[in-house]
């Protein structure tokens, strides 16, 4: 069996440091485990790109496309750039340019201490949010005139197809359907934007009748906000827009214990030989890099996800049930609960794990 191409992007700050853990996972798997995957390190980032102006460049794409199975990516964002030409270039890049169209959060809470929700314990804290990841208001359609003037006018446009909304909504039904989910969700705004989220409330309606064992319910953005911090247990499945997924998974990477326990897939969910990116969520926070700070959880739980990808799902179930160990153990950082190091997490994972070598 050939080796499965796996391109590694640490990017910025914290991601550096998570990535360098991450990596020593996907080499226990590789080395000790067998599964065949060749790493394949990239020298791209805020660095990089101050060095000699270089974001994504063509030929790395190009390869990217035609002969990896995955690709993870840390954290993007330095305020040496201030314009973030490169995270753009590099999240889009691969966003768009690989029609990664699914963004797949996974909300879940691993231990009752990591829910701050009075009342609620991890067990309501159970859903994924399906984030359409190619269109919306992130397309950069617009401009600004008379920009600096007091008649100044900035305008965004909200791009929504039917194509990409119907095929956005059809991957959360059917991942309902394949882990036996009760319910979807579409959060929207069709009731104030009338004519781009009609779109959604109408196509989401439509879809779900390809699905009669899974209940589709509709609900307002703001009105699930609400919802998710008075009670998340009804949502099992969430589908809406790139902004409102933005949005929405920030939220609930609140309820399963913060940004450094929120991991992800983007995929092009109706081809799953295709390749995916899988990205932890937290951002770059550059006043914690190189601190030995950064909790890695979120990476470990994305290779975990990635695993899936590549036809291990059984590595999945074991990453998360060490996860869970570190967090009911104390065997994490600080921001969990813990006192460890990002490394000594690692330690913690390759050693539960089975690893003979550090």
């Amino acid at each position: 069996m050939a080796d499965k191409l796996i391109a590694l992007i640490p990017g910025d700050g914290i991601g550096v440091e998570v990535v360098a853990q991450a990596r020593r996972l996907l080499e226990h798997y590789r080395a000790e485990r067998g599964v065949p995957i060749t790493l394949w390190d990239l020298d791209l980032g805020a660095d990089r790109y101050l060095k000699d102006g270089t974001t994504y460049p063509k030929e790395i794409a190009a390869r990217i496309a035609g002969e990896a199975r995955a690709v993870l990516l840390g954290a993007l964002g330095d305020p040496r750039v201030p314009g973030l030409e490169h995270a753009r270039d590099i999240l889009f890049g691969l966003r768009f340019g690989l029609d990664l169209y699914a963004n797949v959060r996974p909300v879940k809470a691993l231990d009752d201490s990591l829910v701050p929700l009075r009342g609620r314990t991890a067990k309501d804290v159970d859903c994924v949010v399906f984030r359409e990841n190619t269109e919306g208001i992130y397309v950069g359609m617009g401009g600004q005139f008379k920009r600096g003037t007091p008649d100044e006018i900035a305008i965004n446009e909200d791009v929504n197809t039917r194509k990409g909304v119907e095929r956005l909504i059809r991957a959360g039904f059917e991942h309902a359907k394949k882990h036996g989910k009760k319910t979807v969700h579409l959060a929207d705004k069709s009731n104030a934007m009338k004519h781009a989220h009609e779109l959604w409330y109408r196509c989401f309606f439509e879809v779900a009748k390809e699905y009669p064992g899974v209940e589709a319910k509709h609900v307002y953005v703001d009105a699930l906000c609400l919802y998710m911090v008075q009670d998340p247990s009804p949502f099992e499945v969430i589908v809406t827009c790139n902004l409102f997924g933005d949005i929405v998974t920030d939220l609930g990477a609140g309820l399963q214990g913060g940004l450094g326990m929120a991991a992800s897939a983007n995929v092009h969910a109706s081809d799953p030989s295709r390749v995916a990116m899988f990205e932890p969520v937290h951002g770059s926070a550059p006043p914690l890099a190189g601190k030995d700070v950064a909790n890695p959880i979120a990476s470990f739980l994305t290779v975990g996800m990635m695993m899936t990808h590549l036809g291990y799902p059984e590595e999945e179930a074991r990453i998360e049930a060490v996860a869970t160990r570190a967090v009911r153990e104390k065997k994490c950082t600080r921001d969990v609960g813990g006192a460890l190091g990002t490394r000594a997490v690692g330690d913690f994972f390759l050693d539960a794990l089975g690893s003979s070598k550090r």
